[in-house]
């Protein structure tokens, strides 16, 4: 097992600043956008609510991790270290029934899914967190944590499983809004389980025939849904930390019995609560593989690049709902080109420009401390290219260089900067360089047409190119290409 990564809580230090722009981020336990206040001078510690691996990744699943990944890297760019758990659920009821109709072991089924959410993460461009804690790993800080609740009169032992008292925490209900008095039944139990109230929730489950169980001082089991967030952030990020993201759907009851738990046994648990919101269908039905409408992400990128998926969720406002479509990504695969195409000509007028050592747009970097508003960001620069086209045009070599570097450098903030070798060095580059050959080489022999003033064989060419869904542009410097979403 991992160490957990010590974090000194320090007094509340002063809001985190960059000239006279404060960052802010909306909470939802204060349902208000506040001033960004780091615990630790100088760190910023996040946890994220990571995979529930009983089954493959859709679209729904995969915003988080890059919506997290972009407040990530804007933290950094602000000058703060970044502590950044995001834990994987592999131990739970949905998959163990899963696992169960499959005739699998759950740990295989499992570890299958895990590799499969790994995979997204990585073509998506995320960065690996600090730490990927599974709950299966954590059963004896657990253990620990219940204890304490029992101890403090806010948990109890019954029939093997112990449950939260949701009546001894006053403070219940404040994260979502909900009043106690007018919550139903929790269905994490069978109902004959011996609950003192309804309402309560489980911390640890007897074992039954065929789960998979630890041993524990109040007989066989496995660990509740909620409880494992409480014991992995307090051990990584420590009692108290900065920052908890989640999707919205987690609001309740997930993320407000983590709170609960956390609070009633003594720990300040996050001070700001982030929440992304879902990607729906076209009937507005939040994806979901129970209702068969989700979009997986392997096949979306059979569809769309990884690059253009990116672009797809993060241009949209995190807290926002996105309408799912492949209709919508080809509008990002458009806008995308876009940029793409700038950053090309430019870097075949000028050559490379250094982004780390270029200026950020000021209304980019306004845009980012407004609560990571990423479509104003985005705006911002494709306003910077529009203008950067007439010094293009202007042939204005210093103008195109600054803007080049400055683009590339807000792009890489949002993790879509097209020169970024995670870009530009996987195997989908191998393919873009093995179709940049044959269409170099198509091009060639239109040239040679034209230079024998054959032009019925260079339009025949052209007319082929085109068809293939390759855009031909004659310019000054030469026969310039264009194939959806790519640039030659």
């Amino acid at each position: 097992m991992l160490a957990p990564l010590s974090i000194d809580v320090l007094a509340r230090q002063p809001t985190l600043k960059l000239g006279h722009v404060t960052l802010r981020l909306y909470d939802t336990a204060s349902r208000s956008v506040r001033d960004f206040c780091p615990r630790t001078e100088g760190v910023a510690s996040m946890y994220l609510c990571g995979a529930t691996v009983q089954g493959t990744p859709h679209i729904g699943h995969i915003r988080g991790s890059v919506n997290f990944d972009v407040l990530k890297r804007w933290l950094e760019h602000r000058g703060l270290t970044v502590i950044y758990a995001r834990n994987v659920t592999d131990i739970e009821d949905k998959l163990i029934e899963r696992a169960a109709s499959l005739g699998v072991p759950t740990w295989s089924l499992a570890a299958d899914n895990e590799r499969a959410f790994a995979r997204a993460y990585d073509v998506l461009g995320c960065a690996p967190p600090s730490v990927e804690p599974r709950a299966s790993g954590h059963i004896t800080q657990i253990h620990a944590l219940v204890q304490r609740l029992i101890e403090g009169g806010h948990a109890y032992a019954a029939g093997g499983d112990v449950y939260f008292a949701v009546a001894s925490f006053a403070d219940y209900g404040a994260l979502s809004g909900q009043r106690p008095d007018d919550m139903r039944a929790s269905d994490d139990a069978d109902p004959a389980a011996h609950k003192r109230d309804p309402r309560d929730f489980a911390l640890w489950k007897a074992s039954k025939a065929g789960e998979p169980s630890w041993p524990s001082p109040w007989g066989p089991g496995r660990p509740g849904w909620h409880i494992e967030c409480s014991a992995m952030s307090a051990y990584y990020l420590g009692p108290e930390f900065d920052i908890h993201g989640a999707g919205i759907d987690l609001v309740f009851p997930h993320n407000e019995n983590e709170r609960a738990q956390s609070h009633a046994a003594g720990d300040g648990s996050a001070a700001y609560w982030l929440h992304n919101g879902w990607v729906v269908d076209a009937a507005g039905e939040k994806m979901s593989k129970s209702v068969g409408n989700d979009l997986k992400v392997d096949s979306v990128l059979q569809a769309v690049r990884p690059a253009v998926l990116r672009y797809y969720l993060v241009a949209a406002h995190y807290r926002s709902t996105i309408r799912g479509s492949l209709a919508g990504m080809a509008e990002a695969q458009t806008a995308y080109s876009r940029l793409e195409g700038f950053i090309s000509r430019a870097t075949e007028l000028v050559g490379d420009a250094d982004p780390a050592a270029a200026m950020l747009c000021a209304d980019f970097g306004t845009a980012m401390d407004d609560d990571l508003g990423t479509p104003a960001a985005l705006a911002a620069i494709h306003e910077v290219v529009r203008e950067a086209n007439k010094s293009l045009a202007d042939g204005d070599k210093p103008a195109v260089r600054g803007a080049l570097g400055s683009v590339r450098r807000m792009l890489g903030l949002l993790g879509l900067d097209p020169l970024d070798p995670h870009w530009s060095g996987t195997a989908q580059s191998d393919l873009a360089g093995t179709v940049a050959a044959l269409v170099a080489v198509a091009l060639e022999q239109r040239q040679g047409a034209r230079a024998r003033r054959d032009f019925t064989a260079a339009d025949a060419i052209r007319d082929r190119l085109v068809a293939a869904g390759v855009t031909v542009e004659d310019t000054p410097a030469g026969p310039r290409w264009t194939v959806a979403g790519g640039v030659g």
